[in-house]
């Protein structure tokens, strides 16, 4: 499989210019109508701009090939970006509530409503569809930069749905404080999301270990091809991005010659990267005797490899 590379840096260079349509497409629903819950709207894509370049220029560092500063590449600053799009996130809800807290005071119905909220609702359909396409390549090639912007992405398509439907109902009922109070409930919820982005992306930062589904994996991996050996133990993993660290100490026993040991090393290392592509792996061999510690994992016995 592909690492996908180019793929995740040509989706984020491709959101740079379509964020800035999507936030032309908001700002002239806001000119329309006088929305305050429009302005909100618009003001949370204005991330979406400054998120999309940032995280065009981290994915271009994060892919760069690993060297004499950064001998285990440079996979983190993905979630660098990551943090620093939860930032704005935030920053935008406070902004949010700036607008929402003078329109309490002074509501008033939008004007052109049907205009506005087509235009929005246009914005709204892009979005949704460029953060699916997003999360779908973010997850298969395990970009932390892309994921985050395909979630904030979709906050702001949940965001766009609740303004829609609480400015119709604003026109319907002819309250129009509705308005300003669909604002606050916008920035309630885009600080949710903000939260979520960055405590994730904080866990990455700190080596974070793969998923329990991929460690399933890899131990089943090295249970069906370490016959020969007599026990695996001390397993750790940990996620950079699009990369996994995974080491372990294999136990042989005192006969076995380097060049078999060394055999049952590359077999673990082709097996565990069919399942964790690109892996990076260190196997500690060491002989029988020596005391088990840490995550252990049981090697099938007399099986044929």
């Amino acid at each position: 499989m592909s690492d996908g590379k180019g793929l995740v840096r040509t989706l984020a260079f491709w959101g740079i210019p379509l964020s800035i349509g999507v936030l032309g497409l908001k700002l002239l629903a806001w000119w329309v109508t006088g929305s305050v819950a429009l302005l909100s709207d618009g003001l949370e894509s204005t991330v979406n701009v400054v998120a999309a370049f940032i995280a065009y220029f981290v994915i271009r560092y994060a892919q760069k090939p690993a060297d004499e500063d950064h001998q285990f590449g440079h996979h983190k600053a993905e979630y660098l970006s990551a943090v620093v799009e939860g930032v704005l996130i935030v920053l935008a809800a406070l902004l949010i509530v700036k607008e929402a807290w003078a329109g309490l005071f002074e509501p008033r119905l939008p004007e052109a409503p049907v205009l506005g909220l087509a235009i929005n609702a246009a914005a709204g359909v892009i979005n949704a569809v460029w953060a699916t396409i997003l999360m779908r390549v973010g997850k298969q090639y395990r970009s932390p930069a892309l994921e985050a912007d395909a979630h904030h992405i979709m906050s702001d398509v949940v965001t766009s749905i609740g303004v829609l439907i609480g400015l119709v109902l604003a026109i319907l009922t002819g309250y129009a404080i509705l308005d300003p109070i669909l604002a606050i409930v916008v920035a309630i919820n885009i600080l949710f999301q903000g939260w979520k982005v960055i405590s994730n992306s904080i866990g990455g930062l700190m080596d974070r270990a793969v998923t329990p589904e991929e460690e399933e994996q890899i131990k089943e991996a090295i249970s069906a091809n370490a016959n020969g050996s007599v026990g695996v133990h001390d397993l750790r993993t940990r996620r950079a991005g699009a990369a996994a660290f995974i080491d372990f100490h294999l136990v042989v026993p005192t006969e076995m010659s380097v060049g078999k040991a060394h055999e049952i090393c590359d077999r673990l290392e082709d097996a565990i990267r069919a399942v964790i592509p690109g892996a990076s792996l260190a196997i500690h061999v060491e002989p029988e005797g020596e005391k088990a510690h840490g995550v252990m994992v049981k090697v099938r016995k007399g099986e044929k490899i």
